[in-house]
């Protein structure tokens, strides 16, 4: 037997899978089909004989073998009867006799995956004139969305929009139907297809100059819940027991009085609490955070904090230990020896000595001693921090059951780590991942 030939089902025009043999002076044998039967041709005459079966397995990276033969056949050295079956993967040598001077060796290779094919066929066509803020009349840029009217704005231009109709203290209409607006949010599907119009014809981008005063403007962080007062058109009196029911419902405690010098009017949009759920006016006009600045979301501590404001049984407010200075947090919580630490490297984070690029956060850049941020992003960048620290130490400073430890193959990205003090021990994670590498 010479020559290698394959044939199978459900053959498809993708390779996905070659025997190269050893030598190069022969073809290697293509695989495209799931279920592929391999023959080689008898010299002395023009028959075929099948030799082995190759069934692709649902990982798309591995394979299972059948001998065809009445003999056996060689599998990285070990012996397949006739009709038995075993797994395969990439790299396996494969010799259709049972030495290799009587045949030539086949070396398994799986080709790379073709990331094409795992894309979605259906494609959406869309008309740029669709894409477009009736405000500038431009493609949306950081592209928010109203409701209940559902039309889609630059967060810039409707910023500014919102800023107009809350200073003249009317009713929040949408630009393009003058529906009533109630909610106003950023729209992360759409951002895509924006990106995806601006790179298809560029003459529809914008200068970086344009761009920059745009998102000046731009304040909508989250969603914004609006309040039209509706209920101050009535014309009959309110009853006592009205009245209590109004002042129970109200958003905000700003809104039923004043604090710290300002008071919610009719019309001011409000923030949601991602931690307590409770609602806080949206403002431009104070320098006090009302969003982590690690993840965008919208936090109320340290706002109610600023205005002396209290929890209360109708408004949830939250502590200030939920949003707080990094720097005021590691003083008052941590250890000396731990304080010491993480003052250290947050300096060194100030000084930009740290490289940011696998700090988790949606600001990396932006994070200074100063910044506030919420529990949960506190929380990753004090790990990003001891991740420093502990790969820097040298190796002489580790105690012998830390210098002994095994890589851990995910290494700094292993989440068991996170939830199982004993694979924390047993392995070292101060590595790169290995995981699935082929290098």
């Amino acid at each position: 037997m010479d020559v290698g030939q394959s044939s199978g089902s459900n053959s498809t025009d993708e390779v996905w899978a070659k025997l190269v043999p050893s030598d190069s002076s022969y073809a290697s044998i293509e695989i495209s089909s799931d279920n592929t039967i391999v023959c080689s041709q008898i010299s002395s005459t023009s028959d075929k004989l099948e030799w082995c079966q190759i069934i692709r397995n649902s990982d798309r990276c591995s394979a299972t073998i059948r001998n065809k033969r009445s003999n056996f056949i060689l599998i990285d050295g070990a012996v397949l009867e006739s009709e038995d079956v075993v797994g395969i993967k990439c790299g396996c040598e494969i010799v259709p006799a049972s030495t290799k001077k009587e045949h030539l060796s086949f070396k398994f290779e799986v080709m790379p995956v073709q990331e094409h094919r795992f894309e979605n066929k259906l494609k959406i066509f869309l008309d740029s004139e669709h894409t477009k803020c009736c405000i500038c009349l431009n493609v949306w840029h950081d592209v928010v969305t109203v409701a209940p009217c559902l039309h889609n704005f630059c967060n810039g231009c409707f910023s500014e929009w919102l800023k107009r109709c809350q200073k003249k203290h009317s009713s929040v209409l949408c630009p393009q139907c003058r529906a009533v607006v109630q909610f106003v949010g950023r729209n992360h599907f759409l951002h895509g297809i924006e990106e995806d119009i601006l790179q298809a014809d560029a003459s529809l981008r914008r200068s970086a100059e344009e761009l920059a005063i745009l998102d000046s403007y731009a304040t909508i962080k989250s969603n914004l819940v609006i309040t039209n007062g509706k209920g101050n058109r009535q014309k009959r009196a309110r009853s006592l027991i009205h009245e209590e029911r109004v002042e129970m419902e109200l958003p905000c405690p700003q809104c039923g009085t004043q604090s710290g010098g300002f008071r919610c009017t009719e019309n001011i949009a409000h923030l949601q609490c991602h931690a307590c759920g409770g609602m806080m006016p949206s403002r431009s006009d104070i320098s006090i955070p009302q969003h982590c600045c690690g993840c965008d979301r919208t936090y109320c501590g340290a706002y109610w904090h600023a205005q002396g404001v209290t929890r209360t049984d109708h408004h949830p407010i939250c502590q200030l230990e939920t949003f707080r200075p990094i720097t005021n947090r590691c003083i008052r919580q941590m250890g000396t020896t731990l304080q010491e630490v993480i003052a250290e490297w947050i300096t060194k984070l100030d000084n930009r000595e740290i490289d940011r690029s696998r700090l988790h956060l949606k600001h990396p850049e932006m994070i200074t001693a100063g910044t506030h941020v919420c529990s949960d992003c506190y929380n990753t960048l004090v790990s990003f921090l001891l991740y420093w620290f502990r790969i820097s130490l040298p190796i002489h400073l580790l105690p012998p059951e830390a210098s002994s430890r095994q890589d851990c193959w995910y290494g700094h990205a292993c989440r068991t780590q996170h939830h199982s003090v004993d694979h924390a021990r047993k392995r070292n994670h101060v590595c790169r991942p290995t995981r699935g590498s082929h290098t």
